[in-house]
């Protein structure tokens, strides 16, 4: 298996290397490439790339129009012997459509379905094309489709382990919180800070509506799990029969409405007025005492 990997790592470096000048001339060379017309090539339904900017297309053709496809596609007779089916350059081929070119360049290739998900995804991550969600949800596919662990599929992929994981992490997120990555609304980094919280929808609309740092998200996310803040116990004060007693006693004494307030021997007396002139007979009483 792991010389299959390196084997797939060398083949993809020589199709989409960072020349693609140099790339075109290289395969050409030693394979040859083919014409092929362009209604006959059909896009891969396991691509992980679900996502095309138009502006990034209209570039791409504009740039086609003037220099022509500079590096072919890599194709494989379709399944079921209708055409061809797009193994790598999907956007090549969308940007190809809208230059109205007739026909393009193909390389074929004899590649399983497995081998078509993992160039696919390789070719897409080294690019830097793919959307977090989409990144994941084709290692998932891999990994369930093909039975491929964490550990091959990161060595497919030229990731670490735990960059795999932590991008499959993301999966638990709900549908709509994923479509707001998937839009470019949330980063893969405001996401992952959601993962454990218990309202995850709620706070990605206060996100993106305030503008959130991802910073500022993981604090938002710790409280949310955290909980609302108990409210400070007041400390007990002590309501015997003597205190009520007592506050009647000194209330009428006073013609005021009197509280007292013990705490273990130690407290208030509260004396309440609900006017000035209330105020001058307490005085007068207490003077007159």
């Amino acid at each position: 298996m792991a010389e299959r990997q390196r084997g797939l790592g060398r083949g993809l470096s020589a199709l989409i290397g960072d020349t693609a000048e140099a790339v075109a001339a290289d395969i050409e060379a030693r394979v040859g490439v083919r014409d092929i017309p362009i209604e006959q090539l059909h896009p891969n339904p396991d691509q992980p790339r679900t996502h095309f900017s138009d502006d990034e297309i209209a570039e791409l053709s504009a740039s086609i129009r003037d220099k022509g496809v500079l590096q072919p596609l890599l194709v494989r007779p379709a399944p079921g012997g209708d055409g061809w089916q797009i193994i790598a350059g999907e956007r090549r081929w969308r940007a190809s459509q809208k230059a109205g070119l007739k026909t393009i360049p193909v390389l074929v290739r004899e590649l399983d379905d497995a081998q078509v998900l993992e160039i696919a995804i390789v070719e897409n991550v080294q690019r830097e094309d793919l959307n977090p969600v989409e990144e994941a949800r084709a290692y998932r596919t891999l990994m369930e489709r093909f039975n491929r662990t964490q550990d091959v599929v990161a060595g497919v992929v030229g990731k670490s382990r735990s960059h795999v994981a932590n991008t499959l992490r993301l999966l638990a997120l709900p549908d709509p919180v994923l479509d707001h990555v998937l839009a470019g609304r949330l980063s893969a980094g405001h996401a992952r800070a959601l993962i454990t919280a218990p309202n995850p929808d709620e706070l990605a609309d206060t996100i993106i509506k305030s503008g959130l740092s991802v910073r500022q998200t993981e604090a938002l996310a710790r409280q949310a799990a955290d909980g609302p803040k108990p409210a400070k116990a007041k400390p007990a004060i002590d309501r015997s029969a003597d205190t009520v007693a007592l506050e009647q006693d000194l209330g009428d004494a006073l013609g005021l409405k009197v509280e007292v307030r013990d705490k273990g021997g130690k407290g208030e007396l509260v004396i309440r007025y609900g006017a000035l002139e209330q105020l001058d007979d307490l005085c007068r009483r207490l003077t007159r005492s």
